[in-house]
């Protein structure tokens, strides 16, 4: 005849396995995601597009200064972007590091030309009259 299992050995492994989520629960909270999450409204910094349970996994956090070591506490140096538009903020940021195009990190921009296309208009249409 066969024997019966124990339940015990299942209860433990069960009660394992729920210690260990709640380890990691805790853990998650304490990353600067968790506590960015907690601080911000769910919606993206640059396009305004709202993010909710469902979808929450395509916001992320950007640190505006690129550096991911400076994570203060009150979040100053975080930002909740879209997938779409952290990836044009690093875009940006790269190409300001190679080709110097005028691009600051954190979107600032600095006057990239000094060409006025309409700065002798009125001189251009007082010629054809």
């Amino acid at each position: 005849m066969l024997s019966k299992k124990k339940t015990k050995p299942n209860s433990d492994r069960l009660d394992k396995v729920v210690a260990e989520a709640r380890r990691n629960q805790a853990l998650r909270e304490q990353s600067y995601r968790e506590q960015a999450l907690k601080l911000y409204p769910w919606i993206c910094g640059r396009c305004g597009r709202e993010f909710s349970g469902k979808n929450l996994q395509e916001l992320t956090v950007h640190h505006k200064d690129h550096n991911h070591d400076n994570n203060p506490p009150n979040g100053s140096n975080w930002e909740l972007l879209c997938l779409y538009c952290h990836d044009n903020e690093h875009s940006r940021y790269l190409e300001e590091a190679q080709y110097g195009s005028g691009v600051k990190a954190g979107g600032e921009r600095e006057q990239a030309s000094t060409h006025k296309p309409f700065a002798d208009l009125e001189g251009l249409l007082k010629n054809k009259k």
